[in-house]
């Protein structure tokens, strides 16, 4: 369960970097890359040594796997519109109120909401958010962590 949490964080980096699909090539070689990353991250934090590398070794197989699924599922216009939710979720939105997407070419629609603000270091703030992706009636959820850039932008931590 908790690298399908993973596997999304990694589909709202693609969706917050903004990038199109030709700068990672297709949707599903990006969702792949992105997923084996935040698998690999996800299996790094369980347990310890060589049980730890094997954790990290089937936590990028199964990221990968499950990144590119999803990858292939949302398209650029989805991608946009999951952006579009996730920034004004970051910048303007209180602690448990929602921000929703929906496509309507694709049916495919989702949700952010802010669950904690907090400040990481002086005048640097984060924010723990939850959020849900429904592709084809099949809905998937994660959690991870934005932190707002020097520049103003968010950029997704966890």
């Amino acid at each position: 369960m908790r690298l399908i949490h993973s596997a999304l964080v990694a589909v709202l980096v693609i969706a917050l970097g903004g990038c199109s699909t030709s700068h990672y090539g297709s949707k599903e070689s990006g969702g792949t890359l992105l997923g084996a990353v935040a698998g690999g991250l996800a299996g790094s934090q369980i347990g310890g040594g060589r049980g730890k590398l094997i954790a990290t070794g089937v936590g990028t197989l199964l990221g990968a796997f499950i990144g590119n699924e999803v990858g292939r599922s949302l398209d650029r216009a989805d991608r946009i519109y999951a952006t579009q939710a996730a920034s004004t979720a970051f910048e303007s939105y209180p602690d448990g109120r929602s921000v929703r997407w929906q496509n309507p070419n694709s049916g495919n629609s989702g949700y952010v909401v802010p669950t904690r603000t907090y400040e990481a270091a002086p005048g640097r703030y984060c924010r723990e958010y939850q959020t849900s992706i429904v592709v084809g009636g099949r809905t998937e959820t994660g959690y991870g962590t934005a932190c707002r850039q020097p520049d103003g932008s968010w950029q997704v931590e966890s």
